[in-house]
């Protein structure tokens, strides 16, 4: 089909996710192809994955092992429900997710995205409590800036404003918790001080309320779309402890972080955190095919189970559930983790990213680099010093993204703080090819903006 007419069909019946359509039409992009980091559009140019198409793509495009796994399934059934029958691969996928994740965890509930996967865990978490004969711990407490995704009750345990000042009244209430955020702190600058701060603060919500609430929601180390902030050492370790002294289940949000990202196979990792419930998608089908699941522990699972008349059954689930295409999928990206011993060799790629930003971190108009393994968050401010941001109706960040769509590379902002989250499967020079596009983007928008603030 000729280029422009695709361009026009796609402006003329596609609704984007998270984006303005007005900016789209202005600068629209379709995508026809990929083979390993790259991209390629209509047009035949070749950009970057500088995001792993949003934080999903692990070994590439059009990998050949993952394309094969998923061949071999259609050969024999691409789905079947999971409602009262399950599956061959997603029997073996829940194997090997156990195998992999942190003790406690004995049990997998599938869905299809990280959102659903929060979802469930919600469900899941308020069901159990009323199933034990304690209904009246229904809250949940979350921490400012979370982000668990955008259904109602996955934003209703998150604290972005303006999914609260959007939806507020579709939403449920939940008490939030001050987030360790180092570099944003008003008052302090030293990391153990601020983590101690919150750490006491969440303390005493949990003491006037913990017989209330349900559980805690809580990204693994890190917040995504909050703004990439990273909690200082110990903060998500307190976190886990103060929820086992209060009764309070811990469910950890590891849909971005999981599999292999920050050097670890799970975030949680790091600090050795059990959680009672653990979200993963994302990387899972290694950026192929939508699939979640939520992994909790035998006690939670064995409240559900009893006869059908006592209605303690989850009464969840989704058409998709346990996809054997997906699962398949799966399994095929884990096997390449396995035989690659892909974690390992993560290793070196987070020293060469480390070494390749520093050079950033003397940019005048670069507040702050946040990297956890190859998670990385660039925050762009006018002023270096002081720490002030641009004005927000700038829009430096999404500039200086469609600066580096132009240079070669896609990526997208949270605000003014650019996204750096290449697949795994980035080699050195495609690693310092998307930094130099990076670089070179931030100074030629950054200059521009503070040039015209200072006219």
């Amino acid at each position: 089909m000729n280029q422009e007419k695709l361009i026009e069909k796609s402006s003329q019946y596609l609704w984007l996710p998270f984006t303005q359509m007005k900016d789209y039409d202005a600068d629209p992009l379709v995508i026809e192809s990929g083979e390993g980091v790259y991209l390629r559009d209509i047009h035949g140019k070749e950009y970057l994955d500088g995001y792993s198409s949003l934080w999903l793509n692990v070994h590439g495009h059009r990998n050949e092992e993952i394309n094969h796994a998923i061949k071999e399934q259609l050969d024999k059934i691409a789905h079947s429900t999971l409602l009262g029958a399950s599956n061959i691969p997603s029997i073996l996928l829940a194997e090997k997710l156990i195998d992999l994740s942190p003790e406690k965890l004995k049990r997998v509930f599938y869905s299809d995205s990280g959102a659903t996967s929060v979802e469930i865990a919600i469900k899941m978490a308020y069901q159990y409590w009323q199933n034990i004969g304690r209904p009246e711990k229904q809250k949940f407490i979350t921490l400012k800036n979370a982000y668990h995704g955008d259904t109602v009750g996955a934003i209703s345990v998150g604290k972005v404003d303006i999914f609260h000042r959007v939806y507020k009244s579709l939403m449920f209430h939940s008490l939030v918790a001050p987030f360790p955020d180092v570099y944003h702190h008003p008052d302090l600058d030293d990391a153990d001080e601020i983590r101690d701060r919150c750490l006491q603060e969440l303390e005493e919500i949990l003491r006037e309320y913990h017989h209330e609430i349900a559980g805690m929601t809580v990204e693994s180390l890190i917040q995504g779309a909050g703004g990439m902030n990273i909690m200082p050492k110990g903060y998500f370790k307190g976190v886990e402890d103060l929820c086992r002294k209060y009764n309070i289940l811990l469910i950890v949000d590891e849909v971005a972080t999981g599999f292999g990202r920050t050097g670890k196979m799970f975030a949680v990792e790091h600090e050795g955190v059990q959680p009672d419930i653990m979200t993963v998608a994302k990387g899972i089908t290694g950026g192929y095919l939508p699939i979640a699941a939520t992994l909790t522990t035998e006690e939670i699972y064995e409240a559900f189970y009893d006869d059908y008349n006592s209605l303690k059954t989850f009464f969840h689930g989704h058409s998709y559930t346990g996809n054997q295409l997906g699962c398949a999928a799966a399994l095929a990206n884990l096997e390449i983790y396995k035989r690659e011993n892909l974690i390992e060799k993560t290793q070196e790629k987070i020293s060469i990213i480390e070494n390749l930003l520093k050079p950033l971190k003397q940019h005048p108009h670069v507040g702050d680099i946040r990297q956890l393994g190859m998670i990385c968050g660039i925050e762009l401010v006018i002023d270096k010093e002081s720490k002030k941001p641009f004005e927000w109706e700038d829009r430096v960040g999404y500039h200086t993204t469609l600066k580096m769509r132009e240079l070669g590379m896609l990526t997208r902002p949270i605000g003014d703080t650019i996204v750096f989250m290449p697949p795994l499967a980035a080699n050195e020079e495609e690693l310092r090819e998307m930094v130099s596009i990076m670089s070179e983007a931030i100074e030629m928008t950054t200059k521009k903006y503070a040039g015209e603030k200072a006219v």
